[in-house]
């Protein structure tokens, strides 16, 4: 396991994910119930761009860095707040941190991080915040751990992995099957790389074979996706997908597409209700 997320916080990737993740949240405080989110793969919390790891790439530069002058009325601002509530864009808060600051106190995050050190510095963001729990375990195995959640009946699974193996898909398949037969009303929230378009149709097309229902696809393309060495765009793929948030996705993947000047965007239903 020698990926470091320090290296790419504050992507274009990122953006994506983080603005769509942000409006997923805000759909379960329409409601005074409480939720629980599980964060597979949460990594250390919070990026400091000016590291060597983040100066080293600059991927932030043309990710996080052209969305700083973004106003109020930005269908991204939801988000950008909480960045620049943080310290952003030189502090980068990740996905379990920002999922924090939106929780309300009956609310509870719980999240997992398999790489000691990793989870240590995330340990000591969290140190104080008595519902959120930190695990040192594989993200995968803790799905039959951890599920169904015990302080909630409603809730969130966020798998975003590093995509280091060669069969990450596969065992998407297998982790969709997992939440769904241990969380039957969870919503599923799942990152994914876009090189070139074979492993993505053919991961969208298992989990329709399997008979996975409610599919909603948003992607965001930098360049079209023709090189397999190459990350060419990301991907979020939601099932069960709260009321008015394919519109919301929309908005937000046209001002990033703008923003960072990117190939073209898409929203697309996989599989109905």
């Amino acid at each position: 396991m020698n990926y470091r997320h320090a290296y790419h916080a504050g992507n274009f990737a990122d953006c994506m994910k983080h603005a769509l993740l942000v409006s997923l949240i805000s759909s379960f405080l329409r409601k005074p119930t409480p939720f629980m989110v599980l964060d597979t793969h949460a990594g250390i919390g919070r990026y400091d761009l000016r590291c060597e790891e983040a100066e080293k790439t600059q991927e932030w530069r043309t990710g996080i860095g052209l969305l700083t002058e973004e106003g109020p009325d930005s269908p991204l601002a939801p988000w950008l707040d909480l960045v620049r509530k943080e310290g952003g864009p030189e502090i980068y808060p990740g996905s379990p941190l920002l999922i924090s600051m939106m929780l309300r106190e009956q609310d509870h995050l719980i999240c997992c991080e398999k790489h000691p050190e990793d989870k240590r510095r995330l340990y000591g963001i969290f140190t104080r915040t008595p519902n959120v729990t930190v695990h040192e375990r594989d993200g995968y195995e803790a799905l039959r751990a951890l599920l169904p959640p015990q302080t909630a009946k409603r809730g969130l699974v966020l798998i975003d992995p590093p995509f280091e193996e060669p069969n990450e898909f596969a065992r998407l398949e297998n982790a969709v099957q997992t939440i769904q037969a241990r969380f039957s009303n969870g919503m599923i929230a799942i990152w994914y790389p876009i090189k070139h378009r074979t492993p993505v149709r053919a991961f969208h097309m298992a989990l329709q074979d399997a008979g996975v229902r409610d599919i909603l696809a948003a992607e965001l393309l930098m360049r079209p996706p023709v090189d397999p060495d190459r990350l060419n765009g990301s991907g979020l793929l939601v099932i069960k997908p709260p009321f008015g948030f394919a519109e919301q996705a929309k908005a937000q993947l046209e001002r990033l597409k703008t923003r960072l000047n990117a190939h073209e965007w898409s929203v697309t239903q996989i599989v109905p209700e």
